[in-house]
């Protein structure tokens, strides 16, 4: 994610006011424009409300540290050399060095009182400062100067204060009125210092107890101009002090929305853990981490809205969308502290991945059964475990149940001549449609009857159906219930083997009739999904969409004679997706799928042959539009400008599978082997085609 350019003045640190209480500050140095005509005049970023609270008659810096320390928070950007963290703050320079004490070649000659850093903090707030450095340090504050932070604190502005250069196990004494909660409000910050290696600096005195309102950021070899323009490699807290400083005014233009202790918080939250793990006596809070300061943090939602987006997955299609690609699908996003950021989500999908494992298919243990009468039968599937044997969905033909002679029921019955009825656990209402019927269709392992099911995964809870003749006309009425499954998103991979589970349900209303050795029948299917569309989930940043669905299905089988059949099967379906959360859209999706197959019984004795040619379930076209924020004002906390995006879900692949099947039934048993080809599967065009074959031996129950 990348911020929003959605600042309320030019360039990032601009219109920023920055406090510095030092030696003063390089009047003549170019580094903070020109200053000729005037402070605060033209370029010149140095503020007229700037001031010498000590008496020296000039804000003019005469020891050096002062400038390097301006240097470091605001020092120009202009391509040659270095320049400050916030290179176009605006700077409130108070001049604190006793008159006299610096002698311009030692800036550890400089002296300062508690009483005129406090007097420079006051003007320094006065000004409108949001952030103040201190780099210096020295004995316990005094009342006056803990009141000044006290009176700065109140008015929203941060302190930043150098933790001092003695290798102490605390920082300097100088600095507790960082650790009084109720003169610091979590206001202050103590600089500690590290170098290469984000190691602690020998020099710099450590978190101690202060840990919890310590920082720890580059104090080693930076680089600086002195009083003179002359460049020099400087090192001491003195120098991470203005870096957090520095940052802390990128972070107050970039994001105007945040208060002070939000920006105080933020930097805690971002910063880079170091030594033992969580706050601790050496690093403190960390070591400042500008780059994780300016990337989302927390939650993120739609801007505008509730929605909340993922950094990682955002939704999950299915083998039906195939390799559908997409659009940018940029918008504007929130973060957990109300910030903008630009993002893009065109790559936050993961793909359901090609079903039918033919392992899983072929290392299948179950046994199908039935009994009853002609009135009422019950047919059931096996499936032993360790320790147990559960009642399995009978997903299987009536070819393949053998005994059962049924094709997917649980409880079947007639209530007289002309009605019957048909109840599934387990079990789809296609299955159970087909089964009254009388349909016998031949069992393939691989190229599905693509009417046999919603054409994406699920787990079917119960179904029902009650079927009625007409004379030679035979009408159904099916309706069935359970949950769609889609894989966990997210980057634990241990969860993505795993289902979550959406419900959907289905009702169908179907025709059929025999005409000599014709059989026909054409069904009416409407489908409601609660979360997902077409087996495809898509999270709340993306409307988390729902669906309702119309299939029309078509199925022939003809018998030849001399124990040839001739199938044929076609689905048309429809598909609205509606919006559910945050943002505005909806889409319609046109798919279609069908198959066709020849077979023979008896080619050499008790034995069956087939071949069948089949397209899944697949996506024609179609995709969900969308209306996602492309802007936010900081001002009005509005989206500033919306755009019109879609959601492509129709795949360049196409899947196409081919099945050659072969059985032969001896005594109690039998042989089953099975050739297959599916080219492009999962409907991805980049996918090799899957090749194999299968040889099974059924033998008793």
């Amino acid at each position: 994610m990348n911020a929003l350019v959605a600042y309320r003045t030019g360039a990032i640190g601009t219109g920023i006011k920055v406090g510095v209480i030092d030696s003063g500050i390089d009047l003549q140095s170019a580094e903070f424009g020109d200053c000729s005509g005037g402070l605060g005049v033209g370029t010149c970023r140095i503020l007229a409300s700037s001031s010498d609270p000590s008496g020296n008659g000039s804000i003019d810096d005469v020891g050096g540290h002062g400038t390097a320390v301006a240097f470091t928070i605001a020092g120009r950007r202009n391509g040659s050399g270095t320049h400050g963290v916030a290179f176009d703050a605006q700077l409130v320079v108070e001049r604190a060095d006793q008159p006299g004490s610096c002698n311009g070649t030692d800036t550890s000659s400089c002296k300062f009182s508690d009483s005129t850093i406090a007097l420079g903090l006051d003007r320094a707030r006065q000004a409108g400062a949001r952030v103040v450095n201190i780099s210096l340090g020295g004995d316990s504050s005094s009342s006056t100067l803990a009141a000044a932070i006290d009176r700065a604190t109140a008015a929203g502005v941060i302190v930043v204060i150098a933790a001092g250069n003695d290798g102490a196990a605390n920082p300097d004494a100088f600095t507790n009125p960082a650790t009084n909660a109720a003169i610091a409000r979590g206001l202050v910050i103590i600089a500690g210092s590290v170098g290469a290696g984000d190691m602690i600096s020998s020099f710099s005195n450590r978190a101690g107890t202060s840990a919890g309102v310590y920082l720890s950021a580059v104090g080693e070899g930076v680089r600086a101009p002195d009083a003179n323009n002359t460049p020099f490699v400087w090192s001491g807290t003195s120098f991470s002090a203005p870096q957090i400083a520095g940052a802390i005014a990128l972070l107050a233009q970039a994001f105007p929305n945040l208060t002070s202790r939000q920006i105080v918080d933020l930097l805690y939250a971002t910063a880079r853990d170091a030594g033992d793990p969580g706050t601790d006596a050496v690093y403190g809070r960390g070591i400042l981490d500008l780059t994780r300061a300016f990337q989302p943090v927390g939650t993120t939602s739609v801007a505008g809205t509730s929605a909340v987006v993922s950094t990682g997955i955002n939704g999950t299609l299915s083998a039906a969308m195939g390799d559908a690609t997409q659009g940018p699908l940029g918008m504007a996003v929130l973060d957990s502290f109300g910030r903008a950021f630009s993002t893009t989500l065109n790559n936050s999908f993961q793909r359901q991945g090609v079903s039918r494992n033919l392992p899983a298919l072929m290392a299948a243990r179950d046994r199908s059964f039935s009994v009853g009468g002609d009135q009422v039968r019950v047919a059931v599937t096996l499936v032993p475990t360790v320790d147990s044997v559960r009642i399995e969905r009978l997903g299987i033909s009536s070819r393949d149940a053998g005994v059962a002679r049924m094709l997917a029921s649980t409880v079947s019955g007639r209530l007289g001549a002309r009605v019957q009825f048909a109840f599934g656990a387990s079990q789809g209402g296609d299955a159970l449609t087909a089964q009254l019927a009388g349909r016998d269709d031949p069992a393939f392992l691989i190229a599905h009857d693509p009417l046999g099911g919603p054409g994406f995964d699920v787990d079917v809870g119960g179904s029902a159906a009650l079927r009625r003749t007409f004379g030679g006309w035979g009408v159904t009425l099916a309706s069935e219930a359970g949950d769609v499954l889609s894989r966990y998103d997210g980057e634990v991979a241990a969860l993505q083997t795993r289902w979550q589970r959406f419900g959907y349900g289905r009702t169908t209303v179907a025709l059929d009739r025999r005409l000599g050795g014709v059989r026909a029948s054409l069904a009416l299917t409407r489908m409601a999904e609660s979360n997902t569309v077409l087996g495809a989930r898509f999270g709340a940043g993306l409307g988390a969409a729902r669906a309702d669905s119309l299939f029309t299905d078509l199925a022939l089988r003809w018998r030849l004679g001399e124990g040839w059949t001739l199938g044929g099967a076609l689905r048309k379906g429809w598909t609205h997706a509606r919006l559910r959360e945050g943002i505005q859209g909806a889409g319609l999706l046109r798919t279609n799928a069908w198959a066709a197959d020849l077979g023979k019984d008896g080619l050499f004795g008790a034995d069956s042959i087939g071949l069948r040619i089949a397209q899944p379930l697949r996506v024609a076209q179609g995709g969900i539009g969308l209306i996602l924020p492309q802007g936010w004002d900081y001002d009005t906390l509005r989206v500033t400008s919306w755009s019109q995006q879609r959601i492509n879900l129709a795949p360049v692949g196409r899947e196409i599978d081919y099945e050659l099947r072969y059985r032969w039934s001896f005594l109690d048993g039998d042989v089953s082997s099975n050739l297959f080809l599916r080219r492009q599967p999962g409907n991805i065009a980049a996918m090799p085609s899957d090749v194999g074959g299968a040889v099974r031996l059924s033998w008793g129950f």
